[in-house]
């Protein structure tokens, strides 16, 4: 079996990152809905509160480094499809068009974030 090419790399980095990105927001909405149910009358509720806080506090913080990482990714990625575009590489079409639509997914997500 051949080893990836530099342009598969860079595609499944760049798609990892975005399911990365998708993950820490479904788990911020799922810290916050849990702050939503917490029940006062529970003895605990105070310092559930407050480790929900704190948790939300750090996925949040994890937004700006992914986003940076994302676009990295994204320049690697464009870096890798202009070489592969300038070798008249046709054999790899399909790696192309993964790589395409890997990099519109990438440029929705970042949107979405800013």
């Amino acid at each position: 079996m051949a080893p990836p090419s530099q342009l598969s790399i860079a595609t499944s980095s760049l798609v990892r990152l975005v399911k990365e990105e998708s993950s820490y927001h479904k788990e911020l909405q799922g810290q916050l809905a849990r702050i939503e149910k917490l029940d006062e009358g529970d003895e605990n509720a105070e310092y559930i509160l407050k480790q929900e806080k704190k948790g939300i506090e750090e996925t949040k913080a994890m937004f700006p480094e992914l986003r940076d990482r994302i676009k990295a990714a994204m320049e690697r990625l464009d870096l890798q499809l202009e070489a592969t575009k300038e070798a008249g590489s046709n054999s790899n079409t399909e790696e192309v068009s993964k790589a395409k639509e890997a990099m519109a997914q990438a440029k929705t997500s970042y949107k979405e974030m800013a």
